[in-house]
């Protein structure tokens, strides 16, 4: 019961930050907001403010921020097809810039979370004992030693730890060419192997802590978030090339396993806070980068649409855009049942 709770939770709050960017840069431009609603279908709860409907909904799946002359032509100065195009594309594309920006700021409440504020310089080596002076890191053998900032692994630029992670996880022959900075000199280390014979662990090296103050946490979050938004758009260019499959897509029904994993993955409760939250951090991104996709139906869509109407100097028909937005959408929701339908296969599997 507490995952459901959780995944409630966390993508309500998701979508809120989402509709929310539109509404609040709608209402900067002077663009009327008619409803403003969290969640679809029934009404739980609504209120009129002013000129705006506010509106809780039954299903947690969605919400929505309908402004006047959205879809529809309006003779209303401050509906949203009266408006400068510029205007019309910031009010789009906020909602995905807003999910960023929620990442971003999850992203610094968890570095200052940690005992110190990690980095990719290495920290040094396991040793055959306390004792010892014997590393038992095949990296050093290899080359590596304490000290050296990696900067990229298989031509993959290195920001943030997660990249470490990602490159040491995902190569097929366990060898990597990189390139680290010792005494301020690029050096390149090729056929590098990572492991521990005394562990029997790949990660054979520590990663040195900085000291936690503004400027590294605020520098270290942003590169996590980079470094995340570029995870995701990896893997979004790996479904198109068909590396991944449909199978390996996760829709609400994954989402809500992942949560629920996630609660039972630390051994104390501050451990599973922090890994709730990367999960969050994660989901929020991948939405605001996937909302921006040119695809219909989605906001990244729309602003193509904008776009064409930027540089023809006159908007599509709103009939010819309303179709290909319909035809979107629906593409989109059978998308969502096929990937929901493979969630609750491996559900019951």
């Amino acid at each position: 019961m507490l995952k459901y709770i959780l995944a409630i939770i966390i993508f309500g709050v998701i979508i809120f930050i989402h509709e929310f960017g539109h509404f609040f840069t709608a209402k900067l431009c002077g663009i009327k907001v008619n409803q403003f609603a969290l969640g679809m279908g029934p009404r739980l709860l609504k209120k009129q403010i002013g000129e705006t409907e506010y509106s809780i909904r039954l299903l947690p799946i969605g919400g929505f921020c309908a402004m006047e002359g959205e879809d529809e032509e309006s003779d209303n100065d401050r509906a949203f097809n009266n408006k400068p195009v510029w205007q019309r594309m910031i009010v789009i594309v906020a909602g995905a810039f807003m999910n960023i920006i929620l990442g971003f700021v999850i992203t610094i409440v968890l570095t200052c979370m940690r005992s110190a504020v990690p980095s990719t310089v290495v920290g040094g080596f396991s040793t055959e004992s306390e004792n010892s002076s014997v590393i038992t890191a095949q990296s050093y053998e290899c080359g590596l030693r304490e000290g050296d900032q990696i900067i990229k692994m298989d031509g993959m630029r290195i920001f943030t730890t997660s990249d470490l992670s990602y490159q040491l996880s995902s190569s097929e022959d366990a060898t990597y060419d990189l390139v680290v900075k010792r005494n301020g000199e690029k050096i390149k280390l090729d056929n590098v192997t990572f492991h521990d014979s005394k562990t029997d662990s790949v990660i054979d090296f520590g990663i040195k802590g900085l000291s936690k103050n503004p400027i590294t946490v605020l520098s270290y979050s942003a590169k996590d978030c980079v470094s995340t938004a570029r995870l995701i758009w990896i893997s979004l260019v790996d479904l198109v090339s068909g590396k991944y499959g449909i199978n390996d897509l996760s829709g609400p029904v994954g989402l809500v396993g992942a949560i629920g994993d996630a609660t039972d993955a630390g051994e104390t409760v501050r451990e599973s806070v922090m890994t709730l939250m990367n999960l969050t951090v994660f989901i929020t991104i991948n939405l605001g980068i996937f909302n921006l996709l040119p695809i219909p139906g989605l906001d990244g869509g729309r602003f193509l649409f904008l776009l064409i109407e930027a540089v023809r100097r006159k908007p599509v028909k709103p009939e010819h855009e309303g179709f290909v937005h319909l035809i979107g959408m629906a593409l989109l929701m059978l998308l969502i049942v096929v990937v929901t339908f493979s969630d609750i296969k491996k559900l019951i599997g």
